[in-house]
Formats: structure tokens, C-alpha cells, sequence
């Protein structure tokens, strides 16, 4: 590719943009600029390789390729023709389009889908002299939104989502998304000094972000991405960049506790943690979170019980919110926070939150009930 610079989109999980921002300021990326559900950076591409490596909560990265006007179809077909398609994408390039639409005169996706499909191969047949494209080559994915009749077109440098590290291919019954769960330990400011504690651990994913969280560990150095197959991509810049990301990696004594009532869930949360490399730092135990017990004086709880639309019935979930409200009602040293669905959590647990903040898990509207005024 002739440019230098380019425009990446992160899309996140509603509530988490700000998480997302900070992480990538913290990366020293250029014009960090949020949007509901997305943010935008710009950067060289390296900047684009080291996002994938080491955002925590972002779900995929895109580079954006151009955004214009789209009222009609005729618009998206023209907009879509302008972009330097030939520049991108080899001849044998598998190109897949896929996308939403939102708040605009466009709303079918398929449509849209078949017209920037067009748009691409009428450009790319001035370079390729082809009539026809195999589509047997590495996979340029090409992702669209249509918001307000404002078309942006990018290709997904991810692959599979960035949620998906590769630690959890068993899961309990109501997995946490492993990009909530990292925003949840961010919203902690757990940092690996004190103990941390999940009592109602499910397949552990709150606990191995914990761990990621305490050793600096880049979540994706593991893993691969579609645009290390892509033409225009250096396989040395990969390399160097994960070495680079494994190097900066912490190592200490670090107090990391998770448990669950259900033995098959703490058996496959040892398994995702092994998986994940964290088993030597994250410790697992069958208990009742009802019975909450730990020695030291004060920590961190990050947890996400369960809840009536996924696992128990409102009933049971709102006589769980009480039992474990009362088994924390002495550790008023502990910080606790919690993601729950129920307006009535509060009362239920017989403590009014310091703070809330609105998640998403999944479709689920929830609040992450936030109890740390003692501690801080």
C-alpha cells in the first residue's frame, strides 16, 4: 500500500468505549476520537498490528478504507467504485462483505451487500483484466456500516473477534464475553497489588483477564490474525511487535482467587486457565460465594453472578443478591463490583452503590454495581 498513515476502527461492546480510548492513549496512538460503539486511531500499520496484539477490550480492528454520503444505492455503488480496491486486494483475494445499516434510507443489508460487492469487482477488473475473480487466495474480509446515510467501508485486519483468545473452547453454560470481562477488571483499577477474588467464576474468564491484567499480558501474542496472510503485510513487523509484547510482560507473586458452588465449572475454569498460561498465578477452589471467606483484610471482588434470564429464575437470583450481601456486609475493605440485569440489585443487597455504570453482556442491558468508598 502507498500510504503511510491510515484510520483504524475498534468496534466495543456499548459502555466500554472510554475503556477502549484509554487503552489505546496509553499505546501513544494518534487522534483517539469515540463514537457509540466504535473508536477511531490513526497510525502506520505497525500501530494497527499492535492493537491487535494488546487491546483487552476492543472487539476487532478495521482499517477504514473511506467513509462518504450514501442516500441511495446509486451512492453506495460510486462511493464504493472510488476506493483503491486494486491497491488492496490480489487478484485471487477472497473478499466477503458484511455490515449493518442504521438510521438510514439503506436498510437492507443484503442489498447493500450485493452493491458493494459489484461496486468492488467493476474496480478491481480495470487492473485484473479478468472477467471473473477466484476468490481462492487469503480472505479480505470487508466490513460496512451505513449510519445516517454515512458509509464506511474497512477491511477487518482481526480475523476472529478479539474477544476469542483461544483460552476458553469449553464453556460454562452463560460464558462472559472475555472483552467484558477485561472492562470490568479495568473498571477495578486492579493492577496485581492486592488480593483479587471471583466467587462466582463459571468458566474463570474474569480471573484469567485478572491475570492478564496483573502480568501485562497482550492478549492476542498467541493467537493469529487474518492480515498476517494479507499481500501487503510484513511477517517480520508481526514477529518483532509480539516479541516486543512478550518481553514487556510482568512476573511476580500474585494473589488471584476464583471459585464456584458447580465442580464442573471450576474443572473447566483450571482448564481455560492452563490454556491461557495463568494457571501458576490463578488459584481454584469449590465454594459457596454465600459463605464468602478470605483471610486478608482487603481486595478486589470482580464477579458476575448468575442472574434470571440465563441460569436461575428472578426469584432465585434476587434470594442469591441477598445471601451474598449479607456474607458482605463485614468486608466493607473490599471493593467490590458486580454486573447485574436487575433494577433491583440494590435493594436486594442491602447497600446502595457507589457508583453504576451502564454494560452490555451480550444483548443484556446490565449496571456494574461498583461498592469501593471505604477503600479508597
Amino acid at each position: 500500500m502507498k500510504q503511510t498513515n491510515y484510520t483504524f476502527c475498534i468496534p466495543c461492546l456499548f459502555g466500554t468505549e472510554g475503556l477502549v480510548s484509554d487503552e489505546l492513549r496509553r499505546m501513544k496512538m494518534a487522534d483517539v476520537k469515540t463514537e457509540d460503539g466504535r473508536v477511531f486511531f490513526s497510525g502506520p500499520f505497525a500501530d494497527c498490528v499492535r492493537a491487535n496484539l494488546s487491546l483487552a477490550c476492543g472487539e476487532r480492528v478495521l482499517l477504514v478504507l473511506g467513509t462518504f454520503p450514501a442516500p441511495d444505492f446509486n451512492s453506495l455503488f460510486e462511493g464504493t467504485r472510488a476506493l483503491p480496491w486494486p491497491d488492496l486486494l490480489p487478484a485471487d483475494a477472497r473478499f466477503p462483505v458484511t455490515g449493518y445499516c442504521l438510521d438510514s434510507a439503506l436498510f437492507s443489508v443484503p442489498d447493500c451487500q450485493r452493491i458493494i460487492k459489484k461496486a468492488i469487482v467493476e474496480k478491481m477488473k480495470s487492473r485484473y483484466s479478468l472477467q471473473q475473480f477466484p476468490e481462492t487466495g487469503a480472505e479480505y474480509k470487508i466490513r460496512f456500516s451505513v449510519r445516517k446515510n454515512l458509509a464506511m467501508l474497512a477491511l477487518d485486519t482481526s480475523g476472529t473477534a478479539l474477544h476469542k483468545r483461544g483460552y476458553r473452547p469449553a464453556h460454562t453454560e452463560a460464558p462472559l464475553r472475555e472483552t467484558l470481562a477485561a472492562s470490568m477488571v479495568r473498571l477495578s483499577r486492579y493492577r496485581g497489588r492486592e488480593d483479587f477474588c471471583d466467587p462466582f467464576c463459571g468458566s474463570g474468564t474474569i480471573a484469567i483477564e485478572a491475570a492478564f491484567a496483573a502480568l501485562n499480558r497482550a492478549p492476542g501474542v498467541y493467537r493469529d490474525f487474518a492480515a498476517e496472510k494479507w499481500a501487503f503485510s510484513d511477517p517480520v513487523l508481526w514477529r518483532d511487535l509480539r516479541n516486543e509484547a512478550i518481553c514487556a510482560e510482568y512476573s511476580g507473586d500474585y494473589r488471584i482467587f476464583a471459585s464456584d458452588i458447580d465442580p464442573l465449572a471450576v474443572q473447566i475454569a483450571r482448564e481455560n486457565a492452563v490454556r491461557a498460561g495463568v494457571d501458576h498465578i490463578v488459584r481454584f477452589e469449590i465454594a459457596d460465594a454465600r459463605s464468602f471467606s478470605r483471610s486478608a483484610e482487603r481486595g478486589i471482588i470482580v464477579t458476575n453472578p448468575p442472574y434470571g434470564e440465563r441460569l436461575l429464575d428472578h426469584e432465585q437470583a434476587e434470594a442469591l443478591y441477598r445471601d451474598f450481601g449479607r456474607a458482605m456486609a463485614d468486608r466493607e475493605n473490599w471493593a467490590l463490583y458486580l454486573l447485574s440485569p436487575d433494577p433491583d440489585f440494590e435493594t436486594c443487597f442491602g447497600r446502595r452503590a457507589s457508583k453504576r455504570r451502564k454494560l452490555y453482556n451480550g444483548m443484556i442491558k446490565c449496571d456494574l454495581y461498583m461498592y469501593f468508598e471505604s477503600r479508597r
